[in-house]
């Protein structure tokens, strides 16, 4: 240890990298009774705490080493400190990344110098072409994590946050991938404060430090989830895994939707987006705090690892955060197929918030919904909506947690229906409020049978439904008068061509 913060004390990393905030997340804390900050190296350089470690081992090269040029395998932040690093140094760099990679992180690296070569659908398979290539050409490999000088580099992380928060600290939440930040940062804090806690956090869906420790050894993962790629390694180090094992004081992993909901929480305190490994420690940290299992007393920290998201990840995160935060329940529930059963359930739902509403007529006297809910009390409020509703006689299906139904069927509710040869589509538009839903939905006249209906809270200004109706022929004039009395902006879409094709049989 001693040696390691010798290294960490002395390290260079300065010359590239910055001192980056310790920051309060105010409404978090607020939120959860804790007093929580955020560490945020989504401000370095390249948007990442990798610089850290990939300049301390550039510094470190020999003469003879950097005249033979660099070459590292990264999914894309250690890839874009080598490229800075090198770059500056006059060193050339080549640099391995899966062809998964995000777009965002292929860029970067080409306009700070880097030469990319793209191989393998993950970082195992990109690190051992990497390791070809050094064979054959002669290339220093500069590891991303199982390296002294990078994982003291990354200890200079932990060397910031005991000079900003040095008293009344409790634990310090470190994202894991290969295990070199989660190593660097325990070595220094255990080194200067062992009572304070080091705990590493970890997607469920790339464990691999927990599956080395449970293992008392690195073994390889079968499987390797990409939502969180920053820290997605099938197989930790050797020496990131002696150090983990020795001086970390748990691991949590998280799902998926958890990550989601912690970027939003930095979102909703400091307007910083961050990527999926970035947010992956306050996640667990939210997870300790919510089980009960984080440490009783003195700040909480959550090293916010990287910002190097593509923006079209966004969607997703989006969609999924509610959830991660359980403030949103997907139900599946079944009503009879007949006029009002859409107001009559809607207003089961009282004053929520209904953020999706999904139907599509099928012939039989039941019809079954696809709804969203807003929650305000998360799971204790969903058990309560579900027994409420059960009372009432409707059959309900709980699928929140259900993937398929998150993923895709969400998605598809509806299809060709025969037997509809009055139908017309229309799209409405209406002040997003509290009650709107049930307001348009009051405003239909029983007399015309609803057959397709589609709403989902974007949380924009203005709600969005697409809705199919029976109207005979001899009643359009009237059902157009009455539409028009209900006073949303609406359209005709009847013979639009995406209905036509997907929701309509002719």
């Amino acid at each position: 240890m001693t040696d390691y913060v010798r290294k960490i004390l002395s390290s260079s990393v300065y010359e590239a990298a910055i001192q980056t905030p310790l920051e309060q997340m105010e409404l978090l804390s607020a939120k959860l009774g804790r007093q929580i900050l955020v560490k945020r190296e989504d401000l370095q350089p390249v948007f990442s705490f990798k610089i850290r470690g990939a300049h301390n081992r550039i510094a470190n090269l020999t003469e003879e080493e950097k005249a033979r040029g660099v070459i590292c395998a990264s999914a894309g932040n250690h890839a874009q400190g080598v490229a800075l690093s090198s770059t500056r140094a006059g060193i050339r760099s080549v640099i391995v990344m899966p062809t998964t990679t995000p777009l965002i992180k292929v860029n970067a690296v080409q306009r700070l110098g880097g030469e990319v070569v793209l191989f393998g659908d993950g970082f195992d398979a990109a690190r051992a072409q990497a390791e070809i290539l050094a064979e054959r050409h002669g290339y220093v490999f500069v590891h991303p994590f199982d390296d002294p000088d990078v994982i003291a580099g990354q200890g200079t992380v932990g060397l910031e946050i005991m000079r900003q928060h040095p008293h009344d600290l409790g634990a310090i939440y470190v994202p894991v991938g290969g295990g070199g930040l989660a190593a660097g940062i325990a070595l220094l804090v255990k080194f200067l404060n062992p009572d304070v806690k080091v705990i590493g956090v970890e997607p469920e869906e790339a464990a691999s430090m927990k599956a080395a420790i449970e293992a008392g050894h690195p073994v390889p993962l079968d499987q390797v989830g990409l939502f969180a790629d920053g820290v997605a390694v099938r197989q930790v180090g050797e020496e990131t895994f002696r150090i983990c094992r020795e001086l970390l004081d748990g691991i949590v992993t998280v799902s998926a939707d958890e990550i989601c909901a912690a970027i939003k929480d930095i979102f909703d305190d400091h307007r910083a987006i961050t990527e999926p490994a970035g947010a992956l420690a306050l996640a667990g940290l939210r997870r300790d705090i919510e089980n009960g299992t984080a440490p009783a007393t003195g700040a909480l920290i959550a090293v916010n690892s990287g910002a190097n998201v593509n923006f079209d990840r966004l969607r997703y995160v989006a969609e999924r955060a509610e959830i991660g935060e359980r403030a949103e329940a997907l139900l599946a529930v079944t009503i009879p197929e007949q006029p009002g059963s859409y107001r009559s359930f809607i207003r089961q739902i009282g004053a929520r918030a209904v953020t999706e509403f999904n139907y599509r007529y099928a012939q039989g006297d039941k019809a079954r919904i696809f709804v969203g809910i807003k929650l305000a009390r998360g799971d204790a409020e969903k058990a309560d909506i579900i027994s409420h509703l059960v009372a009432q006689g409707l059959a309900v299906t709980d699928l929140t947690d259900n993937e398929v139904a998150k993923l895709h069927a969400r998605h598809m509710v509806g299809g060709r229906v025969g037997g509809l040869n009055n139908e017309m589509v229309f799209r409405f538009q209406f002040p997003e409020r509290p009650g709107a839903l049930l307001k348009f939905l009051e405003g239909l006249n029983d007399e015309w049978n609803i057959t397709l209906f589609h709403y989902r809270n974007h949380g924009s200004d203005y709600g969005r439904v697409l809705v199919g109706v029976e109207v005979p022929a001899e009643t359009r004039e009237s059902f157009f008068s009455h539409i028009d009395e209900i006073g949303f902006p609406y359209w005709d879409e009847t013979e639009n061509p995406a209905y036509k094709q997907f929701l309509h049989l002719a």
